[in-house]
């Protein structure tokens, strides 16, 4: 069974104190965590409203193309923006745009 994670919203300037007490950095989330065995307490400071036991195996892909508008804003998840222009087609990077 996955570790149960709370997740911490640390300030670049902070991760080696939180980094002291026990979090751990979750690549994939590109965030900071306390494990499930660490007094939850000793990082109040960087818990956010939202903060609550996650499993590993939670995800939350769904969630946001369910809801689709110009911007969409998920605390510490960063800023997705969709153009407005109905023929606008994003460069993917496997050809050159020239051609």
């Amino acid at each position: 069974m996955a570790e149960p994670k709370t997740y911490l919203n640390v300030p670049y300037a902070q991760k080696d104190a939180a980094k002291a007490l026990g979090a751990r950095w979750d690549p994939a989330q590109k965030k900071w965590y306390v494990p499930g065995n660490k007094d939850i307490s000793l990082f109040a400071q960087w818990l956010s409203q939202d903060a609550a036991p996650k499993s590993t195996l939670a995800s939350d892909a769904g969630s946001a193309s369910s809801k689709r508008s110009h911007t969409i804003n998920n605390a510490g998840s960063g800023v997705m923006t969709y153009a407005t222009d109905k023929d606008f087609v994003a460069y993917s990077g496997d050809e050159p745009p020239w051609e």
